[in-house]
C-alpha cells in the first residue's frame, strides 16, 4: 500500500507527526476540517476536501480517517510539537474550565504548589517535564509544561473528569463493547475512568464520618473524623496520579499526601492493594502516610508528626 493509499485515524495521524493527539484535534477544528457535535467529531466540507472519510467498526463505532499524506500537508507539518505551555494556555484543550482552575487541578495532582511567590514546580511535576518560570513583569512564578502533557493518561483522566465533558472521542466506542486497555491508553479519550466497586466484605460495613464522608471501615472513620476536626480538607477513595487503577483511602491535597489504613480485618486483596499503594508512592516520590488498626489510640502522634514531616501543621 502507497503513503498516498494509507488512511489513518487522527490519532495515527497525531503520531506520525509525531505532535500531542489533543494538539491535532483542537488544530483541525481551528482549520475548519472537523466540527465537535455532543460527544462526536464530524467531517466538514473542508475536513471532506482534504481527504477526510468516515470509518466504521463494529467494536469501536464511526470515526474519522485522513489520507497518509496529510503527514506532508504544510499546515500540519508546520506544527510545533516541541512549544511549552503553561496551565493558563491549557485551557485551549479544556475550554470550560478556567486558568485559576487549572492551576488548581495540577496542584491538587502534586505537580505544583501555591506560595506567595506564585506557582511553584514539584519535584513531581519536574519528572513530568515542568519548569520553574519567573515572570519578567511582576517577578511571579509560573511552572511550563512539555505540551506533551495534554496527552498524558492521568493528567487528561483528571482534567476531563473536572471539566464534566469527555474529550477527542476517537475512535468511539459501539454501544455494548469495552476498549481494550491499549486502546485506552492510545486512541480513546472517551470518558472517565471507573473507580471499582469496593470488595464486598468491605462495602458491608460502610462507616460514615461526622463530615458526611462514606468509609469502609471504623478506622477509616476515625481518621476521616480527625482530619475533619483539625480543618484539613481531604478526599476519600483519591485515585493516585497514575495510569495503574490504585485508590488510596484518603487524601490531602494541602500537601499532597496519600494516607491508607491498614485495618486489622482486611482481607488478602486489601491488603495487596496497600502494600501496591506504597510500592508505588515510594518509587514516585509521592507522599504518603499509613495508619494501622493499632495507631487508632495514637493518632495525634502518628498523624501528626506524619504530617508535620510534610509541612502540614494541625
Amino acid at each position: 500500500m502507497t503513503v498516498e493509499e494509507e488512511r489513518l485515524s487522527t490519532s495515527a495521524l497525531a503520531r506520525a507527526l509525531e505532535i500531542p493527539v489533543q494538539q491535532l484535534f483542537v488544530t483541525l477544528k481551528d482549520y475548519g476540517w472537523i466540527l465537535r457535535q455532543a460527544d462526536n467529531w464530524l467531517l466538514t466540507q473542508k475536513g471532506e476536501y482534504e481527504g477526510g472519510t468516515y470509518r466504521d467498526s463494529k467494536r469501536f463505532g464511526r470515526y474519522i480517517v485522513w489520507p497518509g499524506a496529510l503527514v506532508q500537508h504544510p499546515l500540519l507539518s508546520a506544527i510545533e510539537s516541541n512549544q511549552r505551555i503553561t496551565a493558563s494556555q491549557m485551557r485551549r484543550y479544556y475550554p470550560r474550565l478556567q486558568p485559576r482552575q487549572l492551576n488548581r487541578a495540577l496542584a491538587e495532582l502534586g505537580l505544583q504548589q501555591h506560595s506567595i511567590l506564585g506557582w511553584e514546580l514539584t519535584d513531581f511535576g519536574r519528572q513530568l517535564g515542568g519548569q520553574q518560570v519567573e515572570s519578567d513583569s511582576t517577578g511571579a512564578f509560573y511552572v511550563s509544561w512539555p505540551h506533551e502533557i495534554v496527552d498524558h493518561p492521568v493528567i487528561h483522566r483528571e482534567l476531563e473528569r473536572l471539566s464534566g465533558q469527555p474529550d477527542c472521542p476517537e475512535p468511539a466506542v459501539a454501544p455494548g463493547s469495552a476498549p481494550s486497555p491499549k486502546t485506552q491508553a492510545l486512541d480513546l479519550f472517551t470518558g472517565q475512568q471507573t473507580v471499582p466497586a469496593e470488595p464486598a466484605a468491605d462495602s458491608a460495613r460502610r462507616c460514615a464520618g461526622i463530615d458526611g464522608h462514606q468509609t469502609g471501615s471504623s478506622l477509616q472513620a476515625v481518621v476521616c473524623n480527625w482530619l475533619y476536626l483539625a480543618q484539613l480538607a481531604h478526599a476519600t477513595r483519591r485515585a493516585l496520579p497514575v495510569e495503574e487503577p490504585l485508590w488510596a483511602d484518603f487524601y490531602l491535597p494541602a500537601g499532597s499526601v496519600y494516607i491508607d489504613c491498614w485495618d486489622a480485618q482486611a482481607g488478602p486483596s486489601t491488603l495487596a492493594a496497600r502494600l501496591r499503594n506504597k510500592e508505588v508512592c515510594k518509587s514516585q516520590g509521592l507522599r504518603y502516610l499509613e495508619v494501622k488498626a493499632e495507631d487508632v489510640e495514637r493518632l495525634d502522634e502518628v498523624l501528626g508528626r506524619g504530617l508535620l514531616a510534610f509541612g502540614i501543621r494541625c
